[in-house]
């Protein structure tokens, strides 16, 4: 039964649309259209709206063991807006909050440059992405592999920028639309359209610039090796 799990794991294809519309627009919609005292109320609509995207998080993990530090920030966030919301904290928490994750994700990719196992090795340097072992001995062939460790560090620098502009602009995002007391119907309309503001305006600018990141990065390894962009990618990421 065990042995099931790997093949999984291993068939497991992202879900992008799925992930969309379970994670954020039906959550959204339950929360605008939904916490009226005629309907579910704020409190349940709340507790349904957060079920979504904590349940989907929870199977994803369990069904396919694809956990992750990022995975795992999604279902604390999650967990700390229901808290907001469900306690009536000051609305102020929210805002803190949503800029919180970002900004520590920025803080760990930082930090990361002084370990042995910095962060943008993870995210956009990895075997998944490039083909890394290819490039290092192109690199060390052509004794440019002290000159691309430094665009390495740069881009990592560009990476956790990309993470502080996503932490300010939710911040300032959540000051501007969520102002009504916590545990309202308000509330949580508010923290509906939060929700769906915050994709076109945050996340979508944010994955462009982290896209410039990682053409960064493909731009310093064509100059320093001479392959091309097939050359590079690794295929199996296909």
């Amino acid at each position: 039964m065990n042995s099931t799990l790997p093949e999984k794991s291993a068939e497991h294809k992202p879900r992008p649309l799925v992930d969309l519309l379970v994670g954020l627009v039906i959550p959204s919609i339950i929360l605008m259209k939904l916490s009226g005292d005629d309907d579910l109320g704020a409190t349940t609509a709340l507790i349904v709206a957060l079920a979504f995207p904590l349940g989907w998080g929870l199977f994803e993990l369990i069904n396919y063991k694809k956990f992750n530090f990022i995975a795992l920030l999604g279902l604390v966030n999650v967990l700390l807006t229901g808290g907001i919301g469900l306690l009536e904290l000051d609305t102020q928490w929210l805002a803190v909050k949503e800029a919180a994750i970002p900004a520590l994700i920025g803080l760990a990719v930082l930090i990361s440059t002084k370990t042995r196992y910095p962060l943008i090795k993870t995210l956009l340097y990895n075997p998944k992405i490039i083909d890394v072992n290819k490039v290092a001995n192109k690199l060390n062939e052509l004794e440019n592999s002290i000159i691309f460790e430094a665009r390495l560090l740069n881009a990592t620098y560009l990476l956790g920028g990309t993470f502080f502009f996503s932490a300010v602009m939710n911040y300032v995002l959540a000051k501007w639309i969520v102002t009504s007391p916590a545990g309202s119907a308000a509330f949580n309309e508010e923290l509906g359209r939060l929700t769906l503001l915050s994709y076109p305006m945050i996340a979508i600018p944010s994955m462009l610039m982290m896209m410039g990141v990682l053409y960064y990065l493909w731009n310093s390894i064509h100059r320093m090796t001479g392959f091309t962009f097939e050359e590079i990618f690794n295929a199996n990421s296909k």
